[in-house]
This record gives structure tokens, sequence and C-alpha cells, in this order.
């Protein structure tokens, strides 16, 4: 039987030279790019009619008693191993959150449990670790060097079909806004990235990593040309944190700040009109100490363009407590740079996973000075997810944790040191609009 034509096809150009080809780069990549798969026990919803006692009367419907069968869901996503010595494996919060089980599938088939070692819902990244021989890790780059056009490649596992690749374009850098809260900056790319891509890799053509796949937008439920990685000169920051802490130890820098613009431009009567105005600095904070004050117009943070109040934001937000930060200030039209030393506050919040098992889809932090109406002190509950342990205990957003495991906490420290166990039951003593309870989670 003849083959058809294009079968018949050189495998190189007329001069004896290989055809163009992505294939060397990704057999060396792919096999850092893994499967994860999730596990979550969901308990069946009650159906609202057997509530009704005339419904079951008629029909003979006995009574349910005892709690609701629970259920097997599972999901996919898609990860990428940083380090093969420890088997670390980067994805993003949302693929890995509220699983009971985590299992991640190797090229080579290999499937192999997970363990959670951090996760930071603001910037939607988590860090497992998995035990395995003969892993291979990704190279990571420095995304602070991409250029809208610079080609990219993406790997994953989308609509859970097993890994595949995709390519295009970087189509836009610095993206913010998909969120209503944390920390945005965003790739952009057209290279096509649909669900179960979350948590895989985006790579240049040299084939290092350049960003984790995150988000898309999908009118209709798949790809349309835009998609969105979080860049490793972010990854990277909040990874080592995950790694060294379970969690993000965030500072701040004391100011409240808003865009500057050619309106305030005209005003303040300087030239840039890119940069961020300091509207307000906090007593007693890392800008008051540094000297700054409202009316100065940043327009770079460690040498790095300071173009909107996002920028600002992501990068003293993803700065650790401690550390030194270099602003290029303009105030009164003369240019002037000061050193700020980022500071611990009550803001600090954590996911609760961090802390237990059994705080899964909790989020808490500690009170801060006009939330002390009903508690003194204590950590303020400030999300609880459906369906979570801590949800089915009782525990609820607002709840302000008083005392752990018979131990009084004032601090996030302070739990986290009442709490040696992650794996343990907790018994937490709750102050409810004051009102005191206490709380069983297991």
């Amino acid at each position: 039987m003849a083959l058809p034509a294009h079968a018949m096809l050189p495998a190189a150009t007329g001069d004896g030279e290989p055809l163009p080809s992505l294939a060397p780069m990704l057999e060396r990549v792919s096999p850092a790019v893994v499967n994860i798969a999730t596990h979550t026990r969901v308990r069946s919803q009650p159906n609202p009619l057997m509530d009704d006692p005339f419904f079951r009367r008629f029909f003979n419907v006995p009574e349910q008693r005892g709690p609701m069968p629970e259920r097997r869901a599972t999901s996919a996503g898609s990860g990428v191993i940083v380090d093969a010595a420890q088997g670390y494996v980067l994805t993003n919060a949302h693929v890995v959150r509220n699983a009971d089980e985590i299992e991640v599938t190797l090229v080579d088939g290999r499937t192999v449990k997970a363990e959670m070692v951090g996760m930071d819902s603001q910037v939607d990244l988590a860090v497992l670790r998995v035990k395995a021989e003969g892993l291979a890790q990704i190279e990571i780059a420095d995304s602070t060097t991409l250029r809208v056009g610079d080609f990219v490649i993406a790997i994953g596992n989308p609509f859970g079909l097993g890994q595949t690749v995709t390519s295009g374009i970087v189509s836009a850098l610095g993206r913010t806004g998909l969120r209503l809260d944390g920390y945005e900056n965003f790739i952009q790319t057209d290279a096509s990235i649909n669900p179960g891509n979350s948590g895989g890799a985006l790579v240049n053509l040299r084939g290092e990593l350049v960003g984790i796949n995150t988000a898309i937008i999908a009118p209709a439920g798949g790809n349309v040309g835009i998609g969105f990685a979080i860049p490793t000169e972010m990854a990277t920051n909040v990874m080592g944190q995950l790694i060294e802490h379970g969690e993000v130890r965030r500072g701040v820098l004391g100011v409240s700040i808003q865009d500057l613009g050619p309106e305030l431009a005209e005003a303040f009567d300087v030239k840039e009109t890119r940069g961020v105005v300091i509207t307000q600095v906090l007593e007693d904070s890392a800008a008051a100490e540094a000297g700054l004050q409202p009316g100065d117009i940043v327009t770079a943070v460690d040498g790095r363009p300071v173009v909107r109040a996002a920028d600002l934001r992501n990068r003293v937000g993803l700065s650790p407590v401690g550390e030194h930060i270099r602003l290029d200030i303009l105030r009164d039209g003369s240019a002037m740079s000061v050193l700020a030393i980022i500071r611990e506050t009550g803001g600090i919040s954590a996911d609760g996973e961090a802390l237990s098992r059994y705080l899964k889809g909790a989020r808490m932090r500690d009170l801060r000075d006009g939330e002390r109406d009903h508690a003194s002190n204590g950590v303020l509950v400030e999300e609880v997810e459906r369906n979570t342990a801590a949800w089915r205990a009782g525990l609820r957003s607002g709840d302000v944790i008083i005392n752990a495991n018979r131990r009084d906490i004032a601090t996030l420290d302070e739990l986290r040191q009442a709490v040696p166990d992650r794996d343990a039951a907790l018994l937490l003593r709750v102050n409810r609009a004051g009102g005191v309870f206490f709380v069983v989670i297991r």
C-alpha cells in the first residue's frame, strides 16, 4: 500500500539541515512537569423536602439520623518540579486547596503521594513535596527579562488529558485586576491555557521556567487566547518563604498610596506622569522611620520602576519582614532615595492549613487595634470555606480564637506554638461577638 504524500516528506531541509523543532527542548523539560490529582471528601447535601415533616409522613420517609454520607470528589491540575533532590513541586493554591489527598503523576507514569509544604492564597501558589527517585527539575529563569513578543511554551494537563504542550508569545506584562484581593503581576500569553493547565509550566525557548500558569479569560468555558501566568520573580519569592516557614510572613511599609497620573503630576509640578503618590504615613511605621512624607512620589523600588500602586504593593507585600528596600522618590521636585526596613504588623494573615490539617479552608490573622471590641487579644478568623472540617465544627468568619489546646493565645505565632502536631485534633476556645464557647475540630 502506498503511503500518503505527506508521510514521505523528509525530516530535513534540502541542504540536509534538520527542520526547526521544539522537540529536543521539550524532551529535556517535560519530565519536570507533573500531573496533580486531588481527592476530597464532600458531605452530600440533604434534599430540602426531607426537612418537611408533612412530606416525610405522606410518603412514609424515615427520618434521617446521623450525618449525611460523604462522596469522594476528584479534580486535576498540573505542577512543576523545582527541586529534584528535595522533591519540591510548585503549583497553584487553588489546585490543591481543600484536598484530603494529593497524588502526583510523573511523566514516566509513576504516581506518588504528595504532602503539603505550604500554601499562599494571596498569590495563588502552593509547594508540595514528593518522595521518589529519579526526579527531573526545571531550570528557573529571571522573568524580569521577558519582553512582549517573546516566544513561550505552556506545558500542563488540560482537561485531564495528560501532558500537553502549546506555544505562543508573551502578549503583555504586569497584568493586574483579575482578582479583588491578593498580589498580581501576571504574564499574559496567547499560548493555549485551559482548565487543568493551572500550576503547569510556562517556559522560554531554552526550556527555562518563566511563569506558573494560573488563570484564563474564558467566556465560553475554553481558551480564547488570553491566559495568565505568575512570573518566576514572584513565584520564587513566595516559594522560598513557604519552604522555610510553611507560610508567607508579610510585612508592611505603613503608607496609603494612589497612582500619580497626569492631573496629579501637573498639580505637583513634576514632569513624571507615572509613579505612586504617598497620601498618608502611619505613625511608628517603617515609612515614618525612613522619613517618608505625604506628597512624596515613589518612582522606583530597588531600582525597578514603579508605574502604579500595584507595583509598590507587590514589592512591599512580597518582601520578608526585616528586608531593606530602597525607594527612589521625588519630593518638591527634587530626586532622592530613602532606605526602609519592612516591619511586621498585626495585619499578617496565614492559611489555616499551614497550622493544622483541620484548619484548611480557613484564613486567619492577628487582631488589629480597632477590632478589639469583644476580645482584647486573639486570632481573627477572616474566612472559612464551606464543607471543611473547621466549617462543620462551627468555626465562622469573624470568630476570634482566644485559646488553643488549653493554652491562651494572642497572636498567630502563639497559635502556631499551641499546635505542635498539625495532624492532631484541635480544641479551640472561641469568642463570637462577646460570647465564648469551645470548638473541637477533628
